[in-house]
């Protein structure tokens, strides 16, 4: 019998949706969610399922960003073949996110047991979740906001990709918020911090959602359930996507900021009151 229904599943599938991409912490929305609902936040087979629903919502990005995944990733094959093309943005950019997750990788493969184990206590989110909200913040006020995406250099795509490793080992503190907040640090402006996430995102999502299938599906998580919060997962991150940069066109990340302190407040009594069960 699966730990997860189909009614759950949708539940987090939406979690997962609207989260993801959005500063505030998918990993963090969905142990608490989890906790709300009885299911066992540090679980092999619930934290397998959370990962193989972030497929759902990379290939959301997949499908929003389609063109430009496809002009660069034509712009790196020809770039194999002619020397020309190497001097192409593109063609360097590719090799720019792959380069730029490998960090996350080797650091998800070593600290496994720390992600699954202590690490994903509701207490650590909930402390991710505030004292992330203060390192956007920072980054937001630091950040000088000149530069746009065509001004991205390896450099900028390391770090920004090494940033990534604080959202594995701290969950609350955001993929997003983390690489967004570094990139803003690195005086790109918003829509190009966002844009870069999107992009780094890709391979270390799709990469951990496969990886985690197989504990998924074989300790205790049903087929049904995982096809159904990957595709409401799909559906939901689409649209977040697309108002998410609209959103920081025009604004600043200070919602996000006041919006993660409210929540890491909130499961600090719940915590506290014993409420929820970390």
């Amino acid at each position: 019998m699966s730990v997860i229904s189909i009614g759950q599943a949708a539940v987090l599938g939406v979690v997962e949706g609207v989260t993801e991409f959005l500063p505030v912490s998918s990993t963090g929305h969905l142990k608490i969610t989890e906790g709300l609902m009885g299911i066992p936040v540090d679980d092999a087979a619930v934290v397998g399922f959370t990962a193989v629903i972030q497929v759902g919502a990379i290939a959301a990005v997949l499908v929003y960003f389609f063109k430009d995944i496809v002009r660069i990733v034509s712009a790196w094959g020809r770039g194999l073949t002619d020397k020309e093309e190497r001097y192409h943005h593109d063609y360097k950019f590719a090799w720019w996110v792959i380069y730029a997750t490998l960090p996350i990788v080797v650091v998800g493969l070593a600290a496994k047991p720390l992600v699954e184990g202590p690490l994903a206590s509701l207490w650590v989110v909930a402390g991710s979740l505030i004292v992330g909200s203060g390192v956007m913040w920072a980054a937001d006020q630091m950040g000088r906001h000149k530069r746009g995406e065509d001004d991205t250099t390896f450099k900028d795509a390391m770090l920004v990709g090494c940033s990534q490793i604080l959202a594995l080992l701290f969950p609350g503190f955001s993929r997003s918020g983390a690489t967004m907040s570094t990139a803003l640090i690195l005086d790109l402006d918003r829509v190009a911090a966002t844009r870069l996430s999107f992009f780094l995102g890709i391979p270390a999502l799709t990469g951990a959602g496969l990886y985690e299938l197989k504990d998924a599906i074989g300790t205790g998580v049903g087929a049904a359930p995982l096809v159904v919060g990957t595709a409401v997962s799909f559906i939901v991150a689409y649209a977040s996507i697309a108002w998410l940069l609209k959103f920081v066109a025009r604004h600043s990340f200070n919602a996000f900021v006041v919006y993660r302190v409210v929540v890491g407040l909130l499961l600090l009594a719940l915590l506290g009151t014993g409420a929820l069960n970390a």
